[in-house]
Order: structure tokens, then C-alpha cells, then sequence
């Protein structure tokens, strides 16, 4: 029996084992000195000064929002074409989520977009509060063009690196890691099995700002701080104190044991994710698929660390994006029957019922719609085989619509 491609899966040695069992028979299984250590290795790999782990992605997002000030009334602009929770973390934090178009070729958010879109919402009276652009399938938005927007706006970025861990780009001349936080004021990461390493479920915020290190280690744990130099009172070593309200957002010690060893492989895995990478483009460059399926653009200023590898279906010359999806849903149901099970990252958020109940309208972003319509995410691990992706190749070019 052929066994199941899926699009992402997490890679579990040995070691990874081993090294979640000396943590069971250690003194610490939650908040312990393991957690510290992991922090100390994502700073080591992203470049930033500090990084406060948590329990997921979304739990980095809400606590790096209200650290960013997000209040009630305050508006958080963030990508349509992105995971739920880069918008739910303004909405989390009392704010509301605006929503900006996206280029169609890479799925990042567009920056001539956001521009538009800070202007709409100044000349409404409203001031942009925080603004995160998403890091697509591997590659990094356009942070330093972000970066001078929010400056002009007086708006905190807080990068959504959840899929770029690993990925890298330039500016002016220098390269810089996603989640170094050079131009951003924070950047998020997300740790689950399906992600570059994996702690079963984790995230992590990253920051340069100390004040603000301090602020979400606060936030992680209640709003709770035993440091003598921030308590009002010390009636004795027991003593702490509630500084404002906060969330049970810990990540555990083992957790962080398994998401260590993992840091450790991820240049192996970041260059087989490369290897499939390039294996997928030299297929998708000649022959008929050429004609039929176009991998995401990878914008030239970076290095995509390959969470994902989107293909998206060419439209036909006069061909309208209900035809183009139809075909695409072809293709998936044909990889789903060969024992491939692909996925579609992401459906629009402006789509979703409950964003459509705040105001939102299926058309009202016209790249987002084009992006959506063919795009489709192909199996993308460390452990797959060459045989695997060709098993994938050739499934495409026989389902690919003609």
C-alpha cells in the first residue's frame, strides 16, 4: 500500500526522542531553565536580542500586539491572504483588523496597498496602530519598504514569520535573517509539526527592545513580575506581584527540549527544503507544466526557507477566476486520489463568515481573488525522497489541466 504524501509533516529522530526523555527525568517539565535555553537558540538563529517562547503562533501574535499598545478602537493592518490569527490578534487585543491586498505572484502583502489603504484610514480619522506583513510560504514580506510606511504613520510592525524561519533577504547591500527584528519593532514564530522545527505546539515573540522583552515576558505569564527592581512592596523571597492583566501563555520545559535539539537540525532541514525546492522548479520550468502550473515567485531580495511550495494554475487567455479555481479543485480532488493530499494556503480572509459580518466583501481585493483562485500547496518536508517528489511531479502533470 502507497502510503499518504501530505503537504507538511514534522521530522522526529532518535535524538529528538532522547532528548524529550532526559527532560522527563529531570526536575523541571514546565517553566524551567530549558525554555531559557531554547530562547537563547532562536536568538542565535534569528539575530535578535531577545525572544520570549510561548505556547503557540497565536499566543506570540496576541501578547506581541498588546506589548505594541493595541487598545480598543486602535486599528492593525495585516495581509489578506494569511492565517486567521494575524488579524484575530488585533480583534484579541480589543483592536480592529484592516485588511491589505496582496501581490498575486509571490502572495505578499502589497506595499503600494498598505500605502493606499493608511491613507483611507487616516482620511477616515483613524491611526494605524501596528501593521503586520506576513512572511508567504518561505519568503519574507518587504520589510524595509513596510518599515518606512509604518514610520511615516506612527504605526509598530510586529513580523508574522511564523512560515520564514531560516529565510533570509537583503536591503541595500546587507543581508538580514527573518525575525532579526531590523525592521520590524517585534517578529513572530510558530513551532508546529508542519513548521521548520517543531516543539508540538510553541511559538515565540523576537525583539531588540528591552523594555518590551520585559512587557511580554510579563504578559506570558498573568502580568506577573518577582523582579525586586519592578515591585512595589517585597514583604519576602516569595513575594510577587500582578502588574497588569496577563495570560497562562507558557511553554513548557518539554517542550522546549524537543524545539532545542530541533534548532539544532535546522540547516539540515532548511537545505533538503531547498533540494525539493529546486527539484520542483526544474519541473515546473519545461515541458507541458510549464505551460499549465507556475510556482510562487520567490522575490529576488531573498532566500525562501520553503515552509511551503505553492503552485498556482495558469489562466487560460480569457479565462475567468471561477474557471481557473474550478480547474484547481480538479486538480486537488486528482493528487487527493493518487495518495497525495496537497493543501490551499489560504483562503482570502475578507471571505470568511465572520469577517463578512464586519463589513468585508468577496471581490473587495482583486489580487487576493487571483492569488486564491489557483494556487495550491504541494508536499514540502525535510524527509521526503526524490522519489517522493517525483511521484508528486508526475501526479501533477497528469492531473494538470489541459
Amino acid at each position: 500500500m502507497v502510503s499518504v504524501l501530505p503537504y507538511g509533516r514534522q521530522s522526529i529522530d532518535d535524538d529528538d526522542v532522547a532528548a524529550v526523555v532526559e527532560q522527563l527525568r529531570s526536575d523541571w517539565l514546565t517553566q524551567g531553565p530549558t525554555v531559557g535555553r531554547f530562547e537563547e537558540a532562536l536568538c542565535a538563529i534569528t539575530g535578535a536580542r531577545h525572544g520570549v517562547a510561548v505556547a503557540n503562533g497565536t499566543a506570540a501574535l496576541h501578547i506581541a500586539c498588546l506589548a505594541a499598545g493595541v487598545r480598543t478602537g486602535d486599528v492593525g493592518v495585516t495581509s489578506d491572504i494569511t492565517f486567521v490569527a494575524s488579524a484575530n490578534c488585533v480583534r484579541y487585543a480589543g483592536g480592529e483588523p484592516s485588511l491589505v491586498d496582496v501581490e498575486p505572484e509571490t502572495g505578499l502583502l502589497s506595499v503600494s496597498a498598505l500605502e493606499s489603504r493608511i491613507a483611507e484610514l487616516g482620511r477616515a480619522g483613524r491611526t494605524t496602530k501596528v501593521i503586520l506583513p506576513v512572511d508567504l510560504a518561505g519568503s519574507v514580506a518587504d520589510l524595509p519598504a513596510v518599515a518606512r510606511v509604518a514610520q511615516r504613520a506612527g504605526a509598530c510592525v510586529i513580523e508574522d514569520a511564523a512560515h520564514s524561519l531560516g529565510a533570509t533577504y537583503e536591503h541595500e547591500g546587507t543581508t538580514f535573517r527573518a525575525a532579526s527584528c531590523a525592521h520590524s519593532t517585534m517578529a513572530i514564530l510558530s513551532f508546529h509539526p508542519v513548521k521548520h522545527i517543531t516543539t508540538g505546539e510553541g511559538g515565540a515573540v523576537m525583539t531588540n527592545d528591552d523594555g518590551l522583552y520585559r512587557e511580554l515576558l510579563d504578559l506570558r505569564t498573568h502580568g506577573i513580575t518577582k523582579d525586586p527592581s519592578r515591585l512595589e512592596a517585597n514583604e519576602g523571597p516569595w513575594w510577587y506581584e500582578q502588574r497588569r492583566l496577563g495570560f497562562n501563555y507558557r511553554i513548557t520545559d518539554l517542550q522546549c527540549a524537543l524545539g532545542l535539539r530541533q534548532a539544532r537540525r535546522l540547516p539540515a532541514f532548511l537545505a533538503r527544503r531547498r533540494e525539493i525546492a529546486a527539484r520542483y522548479d526544474a519541473a515546473f520550468s519545461s515541458g507541458d507544466l510549464r505551460l499549465q502550473m507556475t510556482p510562487l515567485r520567490v522575490p529576488s531580495r531573498t532566500r525562501s526557507a520553503y515552509h511551503l511550495y505553492v503552485v498556482q494554475v495558469r489562466a487560460r487567455a480569457g479565462e475567468g477566476l471561477a474557471e481557473v479555481a474550478e480547474r484547481r479543485r480538479a486538480l486537488f480532488l486528482h493528487l487527493r486520489a493518487r495518495g497525495i493530499a496537497p493543501q490551499v494556503h489560504y483562503i482570502p480572509i475578507h471571505r470568511q463568515p465572520d469577517f463578512v459580518r464586519s463589513g468585508f466583501a468577496r471581490g473587495d481585493f482583486a489580487g487576493a481573488e487571483r492569488y486564491y483562485a489557483g494556487c495550491i500547496s504541494l508536499p514540502m518536508f525535510p524527509a521526503m525522497t526524490d522519489a517522493d517528489v517525483d511521484r508528486v511531479i508526475e501526479a501533477v502533470r497528469e492531473g494538470a489541466p489541459r
